[in-house]
């Protein structure tokens, strides 16, 4: 069963020319302001002339300013036509380091952060080497290195200029130390931080971890530590978390624990994006084989 974004969203936004007709929505836990709203929907929205949002029932008009964004539905009106980006998410796929290469990306990413850089919660056995319930997860996903290659994002790296035969998408500064459980959440882009917002952290999905208006733990953007998580790299994954979960119904939420004896190629081939999935289970399948 894939899980829908769309279920509990509170916001919703509309071309206020066609009013019945939904753009998109998300789930406003108390986090976004006016001023963030305006600029994610500077992200989905592609539009000839400057914007006006209205909320529809109150008539509120929505301002750059730091005022959490009420729910509701809101009208998006433009002198010109309103087109919805036909960006799409970079799709990820839940999968570990298994060579000599992505340890090293591992064991510095431990040795800069040492704690959950979302929840604060430190690992009090890193001392003994005992990482259980931790994971080092790449902004950038591993999966996507022939797009990382494509356009270059080598660029943000700055810590491994003098490094020879290595690639730079397992970069410190292209990594975040997190608790387990919210490795899976990054991953599904349920929540995201925003680099330009004081390093907000930003939840589209479930709050219960109470970690929706929190800020990325300074240990892993010590801006003098070389090493420091990439604001390039934040900026991409906040853009994929608002094409995911905000554009029209958003995007599905992928079941990847799948029980004993499950058909897990059956279940993919008869859930959403089959095709994608099943290129993705098999670019990690020969990847690990290759660097086995």
């Amino acid at each position: 069963m894939n899980i829908d974004r769309s279920a509990k969203r509170n916001i919703h936004f509309y071309d206020a020319s066609t009013p019945g007709v939904i753009l998109g929505g998300f789930r406003q836990h108390g986090s976004v302001t006016e001023a963030n709203f305006l600029d994610m929907l500077g992200i989905l929205l592609i539009t000839s002339a400057p914007i006006r949002v209205q909320e529809r029932t109150s008539g509120h008009v929505v301002a750059t300013t730091n005022n959490p964004l009420q729910p509701g539905e809101y009208d998006v009106y433009c002198g010109g036509r309103i087109t919805v980006t036909d960006e799409q998410w970079e799709m990820r796929l839940l999968s570990h380091s298994v060579s000599g290469r992505d340890n090293n990306f591992r064991d510095g990413i431990r040795a800069r952060d040492g704690k959950c850089v979302i929840s604060g919660e430190v690992n009090d056995d890193a001392d003994i080497n005992d990482w259980t319930g931790f994971e080092s997860a790449h902004v950038f996903p591993l999966k996507s290195e022939s797009i990382w290659i494509a356009n270059n994002y080598a660029r943000w790296i700055t810590d491994m200029d003098n490094t020879v035969g290595d690639i730079k998408i397992n970069s410190c500064q292209n990594g975040l130390l997190l608790r387990r459980d919210l490795y899976v959440r990054f991953n599904n882009y349920l929540f995201t931080v925003n680099p330009d917002d004081n390093y907000k952290i930003v939840v589209f999905g479930s709050n219960s971890a109470r970690l929706d208006g929190r800020t990325l733990d300074p240990v892993c953007r010590d801006p003098a530590d070389p090493h420091r998580v990439s604001d390039n790299l934040l900026r991409w994954h906040f853009r994929q978390a608002v094409l995911a979960n905000m554009k029209g119904a958003g995007e599905p939420i992928f079941e990847y624990d799948f029980p004993p004896g499950t058909d897990m190629m059956r279940a993919i081939r008869e859930g959403p994006n089959a095709k994608d999935r099943f290129e993705i289970e098999l670019m990690a399948r020969l990847r690990n084989f290759v660097q086995s």
